[in-house]
């Protein structure tokens, strides 16, 4: 297959700024000016030796790196690189996921997911602080996703899970279960308006949004698939955002073999035939929201009865 150096200059960087190392770090371990880096980045032609000192000091594989095959992505930052990339020429997006897509989340979501990001690393994680750079690194390619998205505004295809909406509102927007049950209550209202949001967002029926609920068990691990001229491209992440977050652990691919492509095709094919849509999926929400209601509601009235018992 011809080698497309523009998307593996969009690999570069990427990979480039999951391991960690500034630009200027990398360039000083080649033997290359800044420049120089900048330009393969951008796509610029570079030598095959060189290639492979990069991909050594990256620490991925030269065919992942020359998009050759999957392309394996062991790091979050790297991931939502990718991702964003992906996005800004896409002419089509499919999404199946959990109970919180990104592109369609409210700017509340947004301003809070950098706190709950946060709380999902262990104070206990060794190299800790790499690990909340990597943070600030998601939250500003995230922030970037959301501009580019807004300003090009792509149809998109979003298939939520139903079954994993309920335990959000049950959990709340948290990053740990160990909170004070005063922000854990807070952080309930924050998935209940999150849930809001999206019931409203069906509800407004615009123009190149649609969103299915999916009431049947999904897996795990969502993936997104790319519809662009150059060639679709489909991604598999473990990391997701929201609800139980993951920006640590796994690894996520991407390929553009056609069987792959096929294959998840067919299953959004299916999952979108049987999923509620339309204004029944709007009531879906908001009867779930109301039935959760009354359940926080009658939450204080089961605890201090479970307290009066063990007295």
């Amino acid at each position: 297959m011809p080698l497309q150096y523009e998307e593996i200059g969009r690999r570069l960087r990427a990979f480039r700024l999951g391991s960690g190392l500034s630009a200027d770090e990398v360039a000083d371990r080649l033997g290359i000016s800044r420049t120089a880096l900048y330009r393969f980045e951008k796509g610029e032609l570079a030598k095959i030796d060189t290639l492979e000192r990069l991909s050594e000091l990256l620490q991925v594989s030269l065919p992942t790196l020359l998009g050759v095959g999957i392309e394996y992505i062991p790091s979050a930052v790297s991931y939502f690189e990718r991702v964003r990339q992906l996005e800004e020429d896409a002419e089509h997006i499919v999404v199946l996921a959990g109970p919180i897509s990104f592109l369609l989340g409210s700017d509340s979501f947004e301003m809070a997911l950098e706190q709950v990001l946060r709380e999902s690393i262990p104070d206990d994680l060794p190299n800790r602080n790499k690990a909340l750079e990597d943070v600030d690194k998601i939250m500003e390619i995230l922030h970037e996703r959301k501009r580019a998205y807004r300003k090009r505004r792509p149809p998109i295809v979003n298939l939520i899970s139903a079954m994993q909406i309920e335990p959000f509102l049950n959990n709340g927007l948290v990053g740990r279960v160990s909170l004070t049950e005063s922000k854990k209550a807070m952080r309930r209202e924050m998935a209940r308006a999150e849930i809001e949001h999206f019931a409203a967002v069906i509800e407004e029926e615009s123009i190149g949004v649609q969103i299915g609920l999916v009431t049947d068990s999904l897996p795990h691990t969502g993936f997104q698939i790319f519809r662009r001229r150059s060639g679709d491209t489909l991604m598999i992440s473990p990391f997701r955002l929201g609800e139980q977050p993951n920006i640590r652990v796994g690894v996520a691919m991407a390929t553009s073999a056609p069987e792959a492509l096929a294959l998840h095709e067919n299953v959004v094919k299916e999952v979108w035939r049987t999923a509620i849509k339309g204004r029944d999926a709007a009531a879906y929400l908001r009867d779930l929201l109301n039935r959760n209601q009354e359940r926080n509601r009658a939450r204080p009235l089961r605890e201090r009865s479970a307290g009066t018992a063990r007295r």
